[in-house]
């Protein structure tokens, strides 16, 4: 709890500087998006303390139903005049005040159902046929539906979920390389589909061939994080937020730190993320029962996994995918649902034997 707890803190700090600029171009004032960010922090910590108290053997019963519910609601976000669209893009309902991004929350729910699935049927994970390709099709659907979206990084992370969890509860390797195959396979002809994802494919390898276009995003992410030095420019020095860098208080949120931070200050937030990895990692090797020591691999590698993605993203390791930095990043639906999933990670480290 204390490391989840430092790492708000650090979002909420983060989140207020590189925020100003942007809160007031568009509304006026410079504190629009880190009073909304103090709301869902208030919530998020809320929901983690309650669900920190239910014992997490409950969520077993009712994982199926959750998983059914939540494909409905990703069917429904792509429903004309339902969905909030952006774009070319549904990703989201407008409840009016917030707008509620359901493939976040449908992350838990992967790990909750997979965690039941392979808990609840005996030898499951040898079985290809009636232990693996059920469950499969199930959460390769809500992957579908997220595609649909379109939103291939969210996708692309709810399969790293499957993986993990496939990997953690004891899955052959030959049907893990067999489903890594088809993997691999379908992002392929997904990126090939559609123009801007190959375009931002060809840009990772080389930023330079469209600085002004395409790859526009990936360079001024790259100049603020090289402007930053070993002890950036300081807080709330960040040039780049001066409306130059896109989603300053999003996906590329690490670029403000580093560039306002510096190198040496960033290692040290990162070295908060491998703190909770092995925290994590701690709490599933003495997990009480097997839903128990599934759930929290699952989490982990959700937090863990997602943060690699974002950082390597935003420094070019990794073609840009869209991805938030797991508490940092502005975003009620990514903070409340791993507030939640933190909440019941607790709760197994309290029963962990």
């Amino acid at each position: 709890m204390a490391l989840v707890l430092i790492l708000m803190t650090v979002g909420l700090i983060v989140i207020f500087s590189a925020s100003s600029v942007l809160s007031f171009v568009r509304y006026g004032n410079n504190y629009y998006f880190i009073l909304r960010q103090l709301i869902f922090t208030a919530i998020g910590l809320a929901i983690m303390f309650i669900l920190s108290y239910i014992d997490y053997h409950l969520w077993k019963k009712w994982a199926f139903y959750f998983l059914l519910a939540g494909l409905a609601v990703l069917a429904v976000v792509l429903l004309p005049k339902i969905g909030f669209q952006v774009g070319n893009a549904r990703r989201g309902v407008n409840l009016g005040w917030f707008l509620i991004q359901p493939s976040e929350f449908v992350k838990l729910l992967l790990i909750l159902y997979l965690a039941s699935w392979f808990d609840r049927k005996k030898d499951a994970e040898s079985n290809f046929w009636f232990g693996i390709i059920p469950p499969l099709l199930l959460t390769g659907l809500s992957v579908g539906l997220v595609v649909l979206e379109p939103d291939l990084g969210t996708a692309i992370m709810m399969c790293l979920i499957i993986f993990v969890m496939l990997f953690a509860a004891g899955t052959k390797i030959r049907y893990l390389v067999a489903l890594a195959a088809m993997f691999v396979a379908g992002a392929w002809i997904l990126i090939a589909a559609a123009p801007y994802r190959a375009a931002r494919l060809v840009t990772f390898f080389d930023p330079s061939l469209d600085p002004q276009g395409i790859g526009y995003h990936i360079n001024q992410a790259l100049l603020a994080i090289g402007s930053g030095g070993f002890w950036g420019y300081g807080y709330g020095g960040s040039r780049q937020k001066h409306n130059y860098l896109p989603e300053p208080i999003g996906d590329s949120i690490f670029a403000v730190m580093a560039e306002e931070l510096g190198l040496f200050r960033i290692v040290a937030v990162v070295g908060v993320f491998w703190l909770l990895a092995m925290k994590g990692v701690k709490v599933a090797r003495s997990a009480p029962d097997k839903f128990g020591q599934l759930i929290a691999m699952g989490v982990t590698s959700w937090i863990i996994l997602q943060t690699i993605i974002n950082i390597g993203a935003i420094t070019n390791f990794l073609p840009l995918t869209g991805i938030p930095m797991p508490f940092i990043s502005y975003g009620g639906s990514s903070l409340l649902s791993l507030c939640a999933a933190v909440g019941i990670l607790l709760n197994i480290s309290k029963q962990r034997v």
